[in-house]
């Protein structure tokens, strides 16, 4: 089918099928046939991270990812990818992955007032299901992370078991920096500075 022109060869093994248009047929987009290769989940960070929320209008010269693979994907190469990430990031979407990085980061990358940043937060954790799916996986995170999650959480009225779990993984001894999101009302109780 290469052959004969109705498929067109992106890689090894990824093929993509032109459409006809007025100017020519149309070509893969390089980011979709960049997807077609990952074998990790790879999740927005830093600055992509923040404009894939909402929390910013940049866009980062190079995007910027973050996957629990130990190398970066070949096929990410014009990219900024930190590796090494927890796999228990493995099940979650590209948007809790998000939320992940964004918290882990302290929510540096948001060019928005802090509440206005925790507002957006909150609504996108605002499902039962997904912040189930970011508390497992959060366990596997820094305690600072843990503990931002747990506030939002709180404010949020999530399920106790699920803020239970969160608390009881974090020293009670320890502070956390949590940068601009330190104005949540129950920072305090999960151990902020």
């Amino acid at each position: 089918m290469s052959r004969e022109g109705e498929l067109q060869r992106i890689s090894k093994g990824v093929y993509y099928r032109p459409v006809q248009t007025s100017l020519g047929p149309s070509i893969a987009g390089a980011s979709a046939a960049a997807a077609q290769t990952l074998r990790a989940p790879v999740h927005p960070a830093g600055l992509s991270a923040a404009n894939a929320l909402g929390l910013t209008t940049q866009n980062p010269g190079k995007p910027v990812f973050a996957t629990p693979a130990p190398k970066p994907p070949t096929a990410l190469r014009n990219a900024i990818v930190h590796t090494g990430r927890p796999s228990e990031r493995v099940k979650l979407s590209s948007k809790e992955g998000a939320i992940l990085e964004i918290l882990w980061e302290r929510a540096r990358s948001s060019d928005l007032p802090a509440e206005e940043t925790v507002r957006r937060l909150e609504a996108a954790i605002s499902d039962e299901d997904s912040f189930a799916r970011l508390a497992t996986a959060a366990l596997a995170e820094p305690p600072r992370v843990r503990a931002m999650l747990g506030a939002l959480g709180e404010e949020l009225q999530m399920p106790p078991r699920l803020l239970k779990r969160l608390r009881a993984s974090l020293n009670p001894l320890s502070r956390f920096d949590f940068g601009p999101l330190r104005v949540l009302r129950t920072a305090s109780e999960w151990q902020a500075k």
